[in-house]
């Protein structure tokens, strides 16, 4: 079970371990992680936006055009930012470390 560290705003983490091909949109709902993922998950919002650690962000599938043209209308776009819901999970990806930015958060 790969596990993801959400980093979250005030210095606050949370770990979780899903299933090898959940999402990280899955993963942070599994772990009450309250990012908004408006469209459930089906790439048609940005509300899904985090921050990939630099060290794991080459270990990704690259994004896709239609992705980073969401990414353009997300608040607090970085340079490793990423649509939680487009990134699958597998073993590889054990430890992957993500901040999300409090415009993500429904907090």
């Amino acid at each position: 079970m790969p596990r993801v560290r959400f980093r979250l705003p005030g210095g606050r983490e949370r770990e979780v371990a899903v299933a090898a091909g959940s999402t990280l949109l899955e993963a942070a709902r599994a772990g009450d992680v309250a990012i908004e993922g408006a469209c459930g998950g089906c790439m048609a919002c940005a509300t899904c936006h985090v921050i990939v650690d630099e060290a794991w962000f080459a270990r990704l599938e690259p994004a896709s055009e239609e992705e980073e043209e969401l990414l353009d209308l997300a608040p607090d776009v970085a340079p490793t930012s990423r649509l939680a819901c487009q990134i699958r999970l597998h073993e590889a990806l054990d430890g992957l470390s993500v901040f999300v930015p409090a415009s993500t958060l429904l907090e």
